[in-house]
């Protein structure tokens, strides 16, 4: 069973990791749209380049809090959240930049379909691959 999810792990490539990381940046770039008039609050990001490297030096290793856990190949751990450097904070110390915020949640949203499409046609050619379809 090792063999044949190593096979599948490489099959998909670092497809898996980049799909979890668009998904925790929308969650960020999403927290700081919905804070952008709340006092005091700070823009958050990922670093997504360090991010990526990071997941593909780990790709398929995971650390596991108890060895009776099943090993999940392919996760991503949580990219440290790092604060934006603002170009204006306004009076009251946020420092979320609206404009820049949709636009930055519009291209990875666009970057998560398009990640997204490319996991599918993957695992459709694994499928065909074992059912030997053409």
């Amino acid at each position: 069973m090792d063999a044949a999810m190593t096979a599948i792990d490489k099959a998909l490539g670092i497809s898996p990791q980049v799909l979890a990381l668009r998904a925790q940046r929308m969650n960020l770039l999403s927290s700081n749209i919905a804070n952008a008039d709340t006092p005091g609050y700070k823009a958050r990001d990922i670093d997504f380049a360090a991010a990526l490297e990071q997941a593909k030096a780990t790709q398929g290793q995971v650390d596991r809090t108890h060895e009776a856990h099943i090993s999940l190949s392919g996760s991503v751990g949580q990219p440290d959240a790092l604060y934006r450097v603002p170009s204006e904070v306004a009076p009251d110390g946020n420092s979320v930049d609206p404009t820049l915020e949709h636009a930055s949640f519009m291209d990875n949203a666009l970057r998560y379909q398009a990640s997204l499409q490319l996991l599918d046609s993957r695992i459709k050619g694994i499928k065909n691959a074992i059912k030997g379809d053409s």
